[in-house]
């Protein structure tokens, strides 16, 4: 089976599917402000009852609307790893890499080796999809598998400037946050999104289950779901 081996995990965002959001905004010094930067990752239904799952990563936060569109880097390997037996070690890969104008995706297929390194899967093609500039481009395989990638808003809501305030006891008297059932007019309760604006560069994967297979992995519920989670891995 013919394989690009990449290795060096730059980053990992981790999550069990089903409505749920995590958020790693800036990484470390080696993926920060490049496409192996990780800042969310997303697992959810489509909609109540849906037989698909959808997994979107957002990479690379800080791209910005007035500034060129940031670019995915050929030489770092997205992938989503998928449990499906509850051991939190990945029985199930979906791979992306860029070359060229176009992301390709491989998968969902069983990993030659487990952990942070990786080999592209290339005997096991997904699709493809043109990278988006400011028109968003979905392209839709034979499977019933869609695909989608380049920027799109930073879908993250955070006032981080209000977070250090109050980290750092210099919240405004009275402070009280937006929602808070005791919040009164009085109260500064005014947020503000940091991010709004900002744009990432994302990748997405809505493909049915039966090409994921059975799960015997349940989240906090006790309801069945696919324990999931992201790396980056940049080319040796």
């Amino acid at each position: 089976m013919k394989k690009t081996k990449l290795v060096t995990g730059l980053g990992v965002l981790a999550l069990a599917a089903a409505v749920l959001v995590a958020a790693d905004h800036i990484d470390a010094p080696d993926a920060m402000g490049t496409s192996a930067d990780i800042a969310d990752f997303y697992a959810f239904e489509p909609s109540e009852g849906s037989d698909n799952t959808v997994f979107a990563v957002d990479l690379q936060s800080n791209v910005l609307p007035d500034l060129a569109y940031g670019t995915f880097d050929e030489n770092v390997l997205t992938e989503i790893n998928i449990d499906t037996d509850d051991d939190l070690v990945e029985d199930l890969v979906i791979q992306a890499i860029p070359r060229d104008g176009k992301m390709y995706f491989f998968g969902p297929v069983a990993p030659s080796s487990t952990g942070i390194s990786g080999e592209v899967m290339v005997d096991s093609p997904l699709g493809s999809v043109d990278i988006s500039s400011d028109t968003a481009i979905v392209e839709t395989t034979d499977d019933g598998v869609s695909l989608f990638a380049g920027p799109r808003q930073d879908a993250f809501f955070f006032d981080f400037f209000q977070f250090n305030a109050v980290i750092g006891g210099m919240a405004p008297q009275g402070f009280k946050p937006a929602g808070d059932p005791d919040a009164t007019d009085d109260d500064d309760t005014t947020a503000v999104d940091t991010f709004d604006g900002a744009n990432t560069m994302s990748i997405v994967v809505e493909i049915p289950n039966s090409l994921l297979g059975e799960t015997t992995a349940v989240n906090v519920l006790g309801l069945p779901v696919y324990k999931t989670w992201v790396t980056t891995n940049s080319k040796q």
